[in-house]
Order: C-alpha cells, then structure tokens, then sequence
C-alpha cells in the first residue's frame, strides 16, 4: 500500500476542513426555507474546486416546489466550473419527485457535477431515497459527513416521527 506524503495528508486535512465549513453553510441556508409540512428544508451551495462559491440554494427558495440543489444549479447555469465543482447539500439528493419531471439526482449527473458532499441520506418519510446511489452509478464522488446530520435534522425535527432525528 503506498504511503500518503506530508503533502497528500496536509491537502486531505485542508478538503475535510473545507467540507465541513460549506456544509454548515448549506445547513445554515436550509433554516431559510418556508416552512412545510410536505416537504424537506434544505439547503445547498456549489463551490468551485478553488473555493469560490459558484451559487447557493434552498427549498423553496423562487417557488413551492423548488429544491435546494435544483435552485443551485439554476443559478450557476452553464457555469465552465461546475465540472470540478462539489455540491454541498444538508440532504441526500432526491432520486425522484412529484413535483418536477427530473430528480436532483439526474439534474446533478446532467450538470457534470463531480462531488456531492451530504450531511444525511434521506428517510423514507416523503420519498424513497436513493439519490446518492444514483448519483455514485454515474460516476459522482458522494460523501456523507454523518457528525452534521443532527443539526441537519433538527432543522427538519417537525417532520420526523421522534421530533429530533
């Protein structure tokens, strides 16, 4: 097995750092969201891989049925970064919805979106799930940062079943 140099496990430490930072930040944009009874709150900010935010969204944010990835990538449009971008969202992706003809999922594979950083998958209360394994069938980078998911949740605590997640 190779062995990392100082190098590779200074820039390791440097990502970790700066996925938890954006990914607070998306949790942060979720509390902006009109509350619903139907729906996640969700946020989601696209970041540049030279750490510029591309754009940011959250649910509901131009309309009932906006999701928070979806308003994101609106945003950014054709933007030339979004190949080496990662998306940061306080939920797992939808793998399908009422809603909308596309999933954030196919939205996010169809954008060119490489990494998608998430802080919970999604439970089975409104939708199925599933948008992380599609989005890793299509070649997307997915990790989840499970220690966020509590503040990911809390935020949504009115909507599960034990009110805290």
């Amino acid at each position: 097995m190779p062995q990392q140099s100082a190098g590779d496990e200074s820039a390791v430490a440097q990502q970790a750092q700066a996925d938890l930072r954006w990914l607070r930040q998306a949790i942060e944009l979720s509390r902006r969201c009109p509350p619903s009874q139907t729906a996640f709150s969700v946020g989601a900010v696209l970041v540049s891989d030279a750490q510029e935010v591309i754009s940011t969204g959250y649910s509901r944010e131009l309309d009932p049925k906006d999701h928070a990835e979806e308003v994101a990538l609106a945003k950014a449009g054709d933007d030339p970064r979004l190949a080496r971008a990662t998306l940061y969202s306080s939920l797992e992706p939808c793998l399908s919805r009422a809603s909308r003809p596309r999933s954030c999922a196919e939205l996010i594979v169809a954008a060119g979106v490489g990494r998608v950083v998430i802080a919970w998958l999604e439970p089975p209360l409104l939708a199925s799930g599933g948008g992380a394994a599609r989005l890793r069938s299509a070649g997307v980078t997915v990790a989840e940062i499970p220690w966020l998911a509590d503040l990911a949740r809390s935020v949504n605590a009115h909507l599960l079943p034990d009110h805290g997640g």
